[in-house]
Parts: structure tokens; sequence; C-alpha cells
């Protein structure tokens, strides 16, 4: 062995034996407590004063100013804990140089039904993503039912009532965080993810109030913006069809535009194709079953199912920096792991068709798992119009002990509708003697890889691939039965996805996300339209083009604890777009300001942009037969965000948000009122420029009752204004300003 070898090796034992020897010592340490009448946080206190330990522990589990008396001389710390300990009901564990006070273990005393359920979770310090092992999980309604998250943050509470159940997780040096309305059936376990904020103030600095789980987004860069959705809301609020995009219609500033038959979504008075659909970290298309048939934006329902949904994160402005591509809104989709120590399996069947799932350990040594989702139906969901369509989405879930976590994971849809035209003595307009035939694809699928660097480190890339298909052939009958073609379109996209970012924790008071993504497209266009339905004239070509392109963006984002009431999050996005050579930078900004435990304000700004459609940019020229529209630029927003926050009690919560949104560089077609802001087409025939604005306005208000005692309600209100400047330079009302809703 080398010099240098040798060297290292010493260095290596000797910090190793310095650490051994300094938690002998630790361990060594003896303990006299000789006094009457003691109570017992005095008695814990003298053990921190005569130890390196600090003791942490539920003021709802124990009575500080219980009374005892203690005879201790010399004795070990395991001992003097003991015998303070032994009319607590508690018992500790040593986890460092933390004594962790727990309740013993109970046997869990199921109802006289005997019907009975298990929550599993994972505990995961919310800035690094790494495990938090020894936090307390416990039942609100029964403090005394509960456990301990493993060295992996894993958890499992057994023999739980079916029905609603809420639990509290907290580990010292940890913000509170109560899960609220996990839903227990006997069908299937309960799985949750819990992140812990961690504090940066001293115990006793401040109070600190519990967070729960849908007041903040999963993504931590969001400090002040967007809201968690979870999978039990989808399945419980009325008309959601466990549709994620249909149930955040509930939410104050998102209208639903389609009526029953559609779940496009016009967010605080924009169009529904400006909200961005991504899934685990990736832009995706539209996941919705007849996207843009229905109304643009739009389709029947989303085909990411409930079953395997996991909690995700919705946006309705001044997002963070991570977020490219995006105008109005972003649905930020993630799937759940399946469970990995118990296969499940559900079949259902409704209506709408049948819906089978599966989920299961591939290795429980490895904690390996499985989960899918297969849904078919021949079902005529829409009144006369037939729709037929198939969905499947999954995910593997495969940790590794030294390469980090794998995922792999896609969801396909197919979508077939097929009209033929009605009885003459029943026509009375052109669409009633048409032979509608479309069928749409859709597909994303990938590998996303977390690798820990260290504790307070870590690197995420997602590898992914997109399909987007449309086809559609449309014939119309005249009165002489005679058959002209009218539509015929084919629009294929395939994109190639690369997202990666490092995330960063230099103190509990700066956390850092910075990364790259970029999107290659590859495109095959084609759209042949009849200028005049009823007067039965060919087609012409309205869009034509294919190639590929790029558009790559970076971003950097950092929140700062200045102070244990005040957090500011900056942050930058520069994209380029190689079709039009169009070159952005993006700031984002946002604050929040806890002035009292229960009341907070918070502000957010952010420049956004988007690229339109790729047919758009292709739209034909009829003076040059060249297309008319890729010099376009992206369509850029000012977003700017207030909120005012207040907790009236534990279960009942108001928030109230006024927003002012101005859009400009959007397309409009010169000298006339048209303006892509207000397009409701699922294909454009004009010729564009970029000089149109818009502005939207408002304020929303909600007030959240969380489920408790089997009660709960949400209601929401918003008053605003949704405007536009056409080609015209004449303001005037987009379709979309409805001027108040409510639910």
């Amino acid at each position: 062995m080398s010099l240098k070898n040798l060297t290292i090796v010493f260095l290596i034992l000797s910090i190793f034996l310095f650490a051994f020897s300094k938690q002998s010592m630790a361990q060594e340490k003896r303990i006299t407590i000789q006094k009457k009448n003691i109570s017992l946080k005095d008695a814990f206190n003298e053990i921190e004063r005569q130890t390196n330990y600090s003791i942490a522990y539920k003021k709802s589990e124990i009575n500080e100013k219980q009374k005892i008396n203690l005879s201790l001389k010399d004795v070990s710390l395991g001992k003097a804990l003991e015998e303070i300990l032994k009319e607590t009901g508690l018992k500790y564990k040593i986890n460092g140089y933390h004594i962790i006070l727990v309740p013993k273990k109970r046997e869990q005393e199921a109802k006289e039904t005997g019907l009975t359920q298990t929550i599993r979770g994972t505990v995961y310090d919310a800035e690094t993503g790494q495990p938090v092992e020894f936090a307390n999980i416990s039942l609100l309604e029964n403090p005394s039912i509960g456990t301990i998250s493993d060295s992996l943050g894993h958890f499992s509470i057994r023999g739980i009532p079916l029905g609603y159940a809420n639990i509290k997780v907290s580990f010292v040096g940890y913000q509170p965080y109560i899960y609220r309305e996990i839903l227990l059936t006997s069908a299937r376990e309960a799985s949750v993810e819990v992140p812990l904020k961690e504090t940066s103030q001293s115990v006793g600095e401040i109070t600190v109030r519990p967070q729960v789980n849908k007041e903040r987004a999963v993504n931590p860069m969001a400090l002040a913006e967007g809201r968690m959705l979870s999978v039990e809301e989808a399945n419980r609020f009325a008309g959601a069809f466990n549709d994620p995009a249909r149930l955040v219609t509930s939410f104050a500033g998102v209208s639903g535009t389609g009526g029953i038959s559609s779940n496009a979504l016009s967010i605080r008075g924009n169009a529904p194709q400006y909200t961005q659909w991504r899934l685990e970290g990736v832009e995706i298309p539209n996941p919705t079953h007849f996207a843009d048939m229905i109304s643009l934006g739009g389709g029947v329902y989303s085909a990411l199912s409930s079953q395997v949904m996991g909690n995700s994160d919705f946006f309705n402005g001044a997002f963070p920096a991570e977020y490219s591509n995006a105008l109005s809104g972003a649905f930020d989709m993630q799937m759940r792991n399946g469970n990995n120590q118990t296969h499940q399996n559900t079949f259902q069947v409704s209506l709408i068709g049948i819906d089978f799932a599966s989920e299961g350990p591939l290795s429980k040594k490895h904690t390996s798992s499985y989960i899918f989702n297969y849904r078919y139906s021949l079902t005529g969901l829409v009144a006369d119009v037939n729709l037929k369509y198939q969905d499947l989405s999954f995910k593997l879930n495969l940790p590794t002990k030294k390469a980090g976590t794998f995922s792999i994971w896609g969801l396909g849809l197919t979508d077939n509708n097929k009209v033929g035209p009605l009885d003459k003595e029943d026509w009375e307009s052109y669409a009633d003697r048409q032979d509608v035939k479309t069928t749409l694809e859709k597909a994303s699928g990938g590998i996303t890889h977390k690798y820990n660097l260290n504790n307070d480190t870590y690197i995420k890339t997602v590898l992914a691939g997109t399909y987007s298909g449309i086809l559609q052939d449309v014939g119309q009958v005249d009165s002489l039965d005679s058959h002209v073609q009218v539509v015929d379109i084919t629009n294929k996209n395939w994109n190639i996805v690369l997202n990666s970012y490092i995330n960063k924790k230099f103190s509990s008071r700066h956390i850092n996300r910075t990364g790259i993504t970029a999107t290659g497209m590859i495109y095959d266009l084609k759209y042949n339209v009849t200028p005049n339905y009823g007067l039965n004239r060919p087609m012409e070509n309205v869009a034509k083009g294919s190639g590929n392109n790029l558009q790559v963006s970076a971003w950097s984002q950092s929140v700062f604890e200045l102070s244990p009431k005040f957090s500011l999050s900056a942050g930058l996005n520069a994209q380029y777009f190689n079709l039009n050579k169009n070159f952005n930078f993006e700031p984002r900004l946002s604050m929040k300001w806890n002035f009292r435990p229960d009341h907070s304000l918070s502000g957010a700004y952010g420049l956004n942009s988007r690229r339109e459609r790729l047919d758009f940019y292709y739209v034909v020229n009829s003076t040059t037969n060249l297309p008319g529209n890729k010099n376009l630029n992206l369509t850029k927003a000012h977003h700017f965000n207030l909120a005012y926050d207040w907790h009236i009690s534990d279960v009942l919560h108001l928030k109230v948000e006024p927003y002012y949104q101005y859009l400009f560089d959007v397309p409009v077609e010169p000298n006339t009122s048209f303006s892509v802001l207000n397009l409701n087409d699922y294909y454009l025939d004009k010729i564009l420029v970029n000089e149109g604005k818009g502005k939207n306005y408002g304020i929303d208000v909600t007030l959240e009752r969380y489920l408790k005692k089997g009660s709960y309600y949400l209601l929401t209100g918003s008053v605003f204004k949704s405007e536009y400047m056409g080609g015209d330079k004449i303001w005037r009302s987009t379709r979309y300003d409805r001027g108040f809703s409510s639910n």
C-alpha cells in the first residue's frame, strides 16, 4: 500500500475513532438529580444540562407540570430516563444527540364492526427529499394511535376504522404537518407522502402553526403561489367524475367553459388552451379524451385516472421559475408509487366503461413497486355522439442502494368518434348532414432518475417522449345525396424532452433549484378545410408543414427565509425557440409575511410566455403559398398576485386574492377584431401579427372548512374582468368575461 493510501486510511480511522469516542463519552455521561416535587419539564432540563442531548416530545402527550420525586446519583442516562418516564406512558428513543419521547405502543382497538384499514406513507424533507426518520405520526382523532417513521422515512398505522382519518406528523426542528381527509375504504390501503419543512428558529422563539396539506404546493419553490390537489378531493367533489380538471373548477378564479360535456378550464379569464399540462415534471399534450373536439382546450375527462394519480400542484399564475411555456395556469401532475408491501387490485364497472387497476411490490426486499390502470369504454358519453376511448397509465418505482431511485412511467390514450348524417327530414344545419370520423392518439412516457449527492443536495433528471396525433375526415351530404369531403386534417407531433435540475439546501434559510429543459419537436401537419360548409365548396389547404425544432429553457430560483416571519423567493427563466429565433428572459419573484400566527400576507410577480400551436405557424399565405406566421413571437404576460390568509380556526380557512394580468405581443389579425385570446375553433386560417393585448383582473375569495366529524364545505367567489385588444386596436370583452362566478 502506498504512503498516500496509508495516509488516507489513517485520516478516516482517526475521524471514526474521534466520533466514536465522542459518542461514547456522551453515552457514559452520569446523571445526578436529587430533588423532591420536581416537575417533568425541570427534570428534562436537568438531563439536557448534564448531557449533550436535547429532548423532544409532543406537549399534548405529556403533563409537563407533573411532579415526581427523584433520587438519582451518578446513574446512567438510560436509567435516569426510565425513572423519570415510568409514570408517563412514554418511552424514549435516541437519534444522534436527540432524545425523542413517544407514546408506548398500544394495541389498536378496532370498532365493533372489525372493519379497519392501514395508512402507509413516507415522511421526507420538503426541500431536500431526504427521508425523515423517527418522525412522530399520530391520528388527530385519537393521538394515542400512532407510530414512528423508520430510517427510510416509511411508516404504517394499522387498525384504523374505515371512513375519513386525519394524521399529524411532527419532528424536532420541523414545522408540524397535518394531513387531512384521508379516505379509508375496505378495498385498499391508503398511501400518503408527507413533506416536512425545516424551521430555522429556535424552539420557543415563535409559535409555529401546523401546515395543512392543502395550503401549500408540493413544489418547495412555490412560496406564495398554487395549492396542492389531493386524489381524495377528485374522488369526493360533486360533478368531478374522478377528473382532476373538473375538480379545480370548484376553486376560486377557475371556470368551466364547455358545460357538463367538457372539462375545459378558464383560469382568471384566460382561454382554456393556455393551461399547461405536466406529468412527472415535463410538459405533455393535453391528457384529456377528445381534447379540442368538444371545446378548444378541453375534452370529456382526463385520461390520468385518480387510481394512479398522486398529490399534484395547481397554479393559477406567477409560477416558479422552472415553469416555462405557460401563460395562464399550470397543472403539475404526479403519479403515486404503488404499494411496496401488499398487492391490491380494483375492478369497477360504470356507465362510462370498465376500470381495472393493480399495484403491489416488485421486490419487498428492495421496496420496489408497480402500479397501473386501464380503462375501456364503448359507451356514448354525449347524446347522439358515439365516443369510444381507451387509456393506460403505469409507473414502476425502482430504488437502488447506491445508484439512486429510478422510475419508469407512461400514459397513453386513444379516442375514436364516428357520427353519420341525420335523416333529411331532421336537417337543421350543415352539421346535421355530416359524416365525421375522428381518431386521436396521445402518449407520454419516460424514465426519471433521482440521485442524492449528500443529505442536502440531489439531482433529478427526466428523459421523456410524447406523441400527439389527430386524424379527422368529414364528409357532407347534399340534397341530391352527393358526398363532398369538407375536412381532411392530419396533425402528428413527437417531442423528446430532457429535464434536469440540481436541488441544493444551503441552510435551513436558503434553498436553490437550478436546471435546464430541452424540448425537441418533430411534426407533420396538414389542414385541408372547405372555406364554406354551407355551399359544399371543395377544400383548401389551410396549413401545411413538417420538420423539427428546438426549445430550450434554463432557470434558477432560490427561496430565502429572511426571518422567522418573512420569506422571499427570486428566480429567472431564460428560453429560446429556434423556429422564430425568439429569446426571452422571465423574472419571477414572491414573498410571504406571517405577521401573526394565524394571519399572513403574500405576493407574487412573474413574466410568462408561451409559444403557439405549431400548426398556427404554418398557416398558408394564399398570396405566396408559404407559411405566413413563422415569424410570430411568443405571447407574453405580466402576472401580479396578492393573497391574505386567515386561519380562523384549526379547520376553517379564509383566503382573499386580488390579481392583475397584462398580456402583450398577442397574435391578432390586422385591422380586424380577431385575437388568439378569443379563439374557439380547433384550427386557424388567418395571417397574424404580434400587436394584440389583453388584461384580466379581479379578486378571488375562498372559505373552506376542512373535513371534521363528517362535515366539510367549500365556498368560493370571484369578481373579474377579462378584455382583449384585436388588430383594430379596440378593447372588447373576451368570450370568457363572465363578470363573476361562485361555487
